[in-house]
């Protein structure tokens, strides 16, 4: 649910919960109508119908293959084909913050990156670490291959997608196998019911190694009660939190993207603080105490009460 222009904080991932085809491997089919691996700024969009609405890359107009990928016109993600580190959306680049910070510097991880969207961040940690292992679940089979077809992933890159519902997905991850879940999840602009719960997140404890780390795109809006219910059952699971938001977001004044990231190890938190600050549209970063005390007291949820996160206003696409 990402906002227009530059570096903006709202933005939907992409895995509606509907059916999929299970496994699709390797590089991209090559490049589509202005899109792909040619050389040249592309002529112009791109677009085609996936199970999640119409999709659509629009060119970036600043870089030369960069494009940002919209569903029904909602901006999901932005990915330039000559420079996967550049992150543009700001909830990616808190994110990719999280992904450098996690191990040293070009160590590879093995991730799983529930929602797929464009592939951003897993191009980012192909990148950013080589010889990573990474898994891709999205559930919309049509969207992947739209992506695939026209924003091609390094064939060296180690991605496996799979076209399956989220939570099925992680479901058939081993144990203790990944360093990294990153959560970007929504249907409708909304995140499904059954990916909130404290349930949802002990089959995430158990795909982890230990200290490994949760990193979720969470979104919200006045009065906040969904991002409280968040915190709270993230921490009846994992004894370390950060989050990190725009400040009106924090303030309740407006429906925007947090980013919170839970481990069962000390988080560095100084640090992740310092690049929130330093970014084009600087955010903050609560942990402790203080981040303890915002929840005021909300429940943790459970599969039995979990509702989806609420419905994104109609501004937040204007």
């Amino acid at each position: 649910m990402a906002g227009k222009g530059k570096a903006k904080s709202k933005s939907k991932g992409r895995n509606r919960d509907t059916g999929g085809q299970d496994d699709v491997r390797g590089g991209g089919q090559g490049a589509g109508k202005g899109g792909g691996q040619g050389g040249g700024r592309a002529a112009g969009p791109v677009s085609g119908q996936v199970d999640g609405g119409l999709a659509e890359l629009a060119p970036d107009r600043e870089r030369a293959r960069a494009w940002t990928l919209l569903i029904d016109g909602a901006p999901q993600s932005h990915v330039d084909l000559d420079d996967p580190g550049h992150l543009d959306f700001s909830y990616q680049r808190r994110i990719g913050h999280l992904i450098d910070l996690i191990a040293p510097a070009r160590q590879p991880l093995n991730v799983v990156h529930l929602g797929g969207g464009a592939f951003t961040l897993a191009r980012y940690t192909a990148a950013s670490r080589p010889r990573s292992t990474q898994q891709i679940v999205e559930i919309d089979a049509a969207l992947v291959a739209f992506v695939r077809e026209h924003l091609p992933l390094d064939p060296q890159a180690r991605v496996r997608v799979r076209a399956v519902d989220a939570r099925a997905g992680l479901a058939k991850v081993p144990d203790g196998w990944a360093d990294l879940v990153v959560a970007d999840v929504f249907g409708g602009a909304r995140t499904p019911a059954h990916l909130t719960s404290a349930e949802f997140l002990d089959d995430v404890r158990r795909a982890l190694k230990p200290g490994g780390w949760y990193v979720a795109n969470l979104a919200d809006g006045p009065p906040l009660a969904h991002l409280r219910g968040q915190i709270a059952t993230a921490a009846s699971r994992f004894p370390e939190l950060a989050l990190a938001a725009d400040p009106v977001v924090w303030r309740g004044k407006r429906f925007g993207n947090a980013v919170l990231v839970a481990a069962d190890r000390e988080l560095p938190v100084a640090e992740f603080t310092r690049r929130v600050a330093s970014d084009p549209h600087p955010g903050r970063v609560e942990h402790g105490r203080a981040l303890a005390d915002f929840t005021g007291g909300a429940a943790p949820v459970a599969d039995a009460s979990a509702v989806a996160s609420p419905e994104p206003p109609p501004s937040v696409f204007r």
